[in-house]
C-alpha cells in the first residue's frame, strides 16, 4: 500500500471515524485537534438508518448503543400534536439492530475517542498544521507547536471554517449563513417521545429527539435574517419568543426553557466545494467540503461515510493519484443531493411556502440514503 502514514488534522466526528477506519486497514494515524481541550456541544444527534449501518460497519455501534436511545420510524405533526405522517426506517445494519439512534453527542464523542486510541491512533490537542509543502511523494508538515512531520496523505476534516481548505482553495469557498439558526435544549424525556417527533408550523419548526431512558432533547429553527449575536443571560427567553404558545407538547415545554447554559444556539451555515475535494496528496472531507445545514439530519452522517469510503478507496487502489479521485467521484454526488435538498427546506421555512412538499423531500431523502455507499 502506497499510504502507510496519514495525517488527520480535526477531531470531531468525521475525524474520529476516519482515524478508527484507517487503522482497521493497518495506517498510521496521527490526529491533531486545535482545541486544547475537547468541546463538544451538551446536547445530542441523530443517527439515521444509513448512519447507523456505517457505524456496525465502522465496528462500533455495539459500543454505544447502551448510551443511546434506539427507535425505528420518524413522525411528522401539526404544532399542536395532531399527526400528519408517519416514516418507518429501514433496519440496515441488520434486524439486531435499530433503524436509527438518538445519542448525546458526548457519549458518542467518548466512545469514538477510546476506539481511535485502543485501536493505535495518536491523538493530540492543542496543537493544528501551521503550513505545510507537498511533492510527488508526501507532504510535509509544520505544526503550529513548531514541531515537523512527514506524511504519505494529510486529510482535512477541519470543519467549515477548515484552515486546511483555505490553504489549498484561498479565499475561493466562505460559508454562507443561510438566513436561519437553530436552538436545542436538554429535557427529562416523557413517555410518548419514543422516536423523533418533527412538529410544522407556520413560523417555526421543532422536533423532540430521545437520547435516553430519561433524556432528549427540543430543537426549534428560526428566521434570523441579521445573523445577530444574543448576549448569554437573554438565550433562555430569546429561545421561548421563537417557539408557538399551542397546546400540546410543544407548547408545554415552551414554558420550561429558563437556564441560559442550557441553550445551544447556532447559525446554520451552508458551504460546497464544486472544485475536486483532493490535490496531489492532500484530501478535504466532512463539513469542510460539504457542509449542510441540519434539516435532513445528514450533516454528521455524510461525514461517516466519507471516513469508510476514503479507507476502502485507499485499501483498494494503490496509490494517491487513482484513491483521491475514486473518493471523490463515490461521495460528490450524495453529499451534494443531500446538501441542496437540506437547503432546500430552510428555504422553504424562511418563504413560509405552504406548497412546499416536506414529506415527499423526507421519503426520498430516506430511499436515496438506504441505497448502497
Amino acid at each position: 500500500m502506497a499510504i502507510n502514514k496519514v495525517l488527520i488534522v480535526g477531531g470531531g466526528i468525521g475525524g474520529l471515524c476516519t482515524a478508527i477506519a484507517l487503522r482497521r486497514v493497518g495506517i498510521t494515524v496521527d490526529l491533531v485537534e486545535i482545541q486544547p481541550q475537547w468541546r463538544v456541544y451538551g446536547v445530542g444527534i441523530i443517527q439515521q438508518n444509513n448512519v447507523v449501518r456505517e457505524m456496525q460497519r465502522l465496528g462500533v455501534l455495539e459500543h454505544y448503543l447502551d448510551a443511546a436511545w434506539p427507535f425505528d420510524r420518524v413522525s411528522l405533526h401539526t404544532m399542536n400534536g395532531h399527526p400528519l405522517a408517519s416514516f418507518p426506517g429501514e433496519r440496515l445494519a441488520g434486524e439486531q439492530f435499530p433503524a436509527n439512534v438518538g445519542i448525546s453527542r458526548l457519549a458518542l464523542h467518548q466512545v469514538l475517542c477510546s476506539k481511535a486510541s485502543e485501536l493505535g491512533a495518536s491523538i493530540t490537542n492543542g496543537k493544528t498544521v501551521a503550513r505545510m509543502q507537498q511533492d510527488a511523494d508526501g507532504v510535509d508538515v509544520v505544526f503550529t507547536d513548531q514541531t515537523q512531520g512527514r506524511y504519505d496523505l494529510l486529510i482535512g476534516a477541519d470543519g467549515i471554517y477548515s484552515s486546511i481548505r483555505q490553504m489549498l482553495y484561498g479565499q475561493r469557498y466562505i460559508p454562507r449563513f443561510t438566513g436561519q439558526g437553530v436552538w436545542r435544549y436538554n429535557f427529562s424525556r416523557p413517555e410518548q417521545v419514543d422516536h423523533l417527533m418533527c412538529f410544522v408550523g407556520k413560523d417555526s419548526n421543532c422536533g423532540l429527539v430521545p437520547l435516553g431512558q430519561d433524556l432528549m432533547y427540543l430543537f426549534v429553527t428560526s428566521h434570523e435574517p441579521d445573523n445577530p449575536r444574543f448576549a448569554h443571560d437573554t438565550l433562555a427567553a430569546q429561545m421561548r419568543q421563537r417557539m408557538p404558545a399551542d397546546d400540546g407538547i410543544i407548547g408545554q415545554l415552551r414554558e420550561q426553557i429558563v437556564d441560559n447554559d442550557g441553550v445551544v444556539y447556532k447559525p446554520l451555515e451552508e458551504l460546497f466545494v464544486d472544485a475536486p475535494w483532493y490535490q496531489q496528496r492532500v484530501v478535504l472531507i466532512g463539513d469542510a467540503v460539504h457542509a449542510t445545514t441540519p434539516h435532513l439530519g445528514q450533516g454528521a452522517g455524510m461525514a461517516i461515510e466519507d471516513a469508510l469510503v476514503l479507507a476502502e478507496t485507499l485499501q483498494i487502489c494503490d496509490n494517491p493519484a487513482e484513491a483521491l479521485p475514486a473518493f471523490y467521484q463515490r461521495r460528490r454526488g450524495r453529499c451534494y443531493r443531500i446538501w441542496q435538498d437540506s437547503l432546500r427546506v430552510g428555504e422553504s421555512e424562511i418563504r413560509h411556502d405552504l406548497n412546499f412538499d416536506r414529506q415527499k423531500v423526507i421519503r426520498e431523502m430516506m430511499a436515496f440514503t438506504a441505497q448502497p455507499i
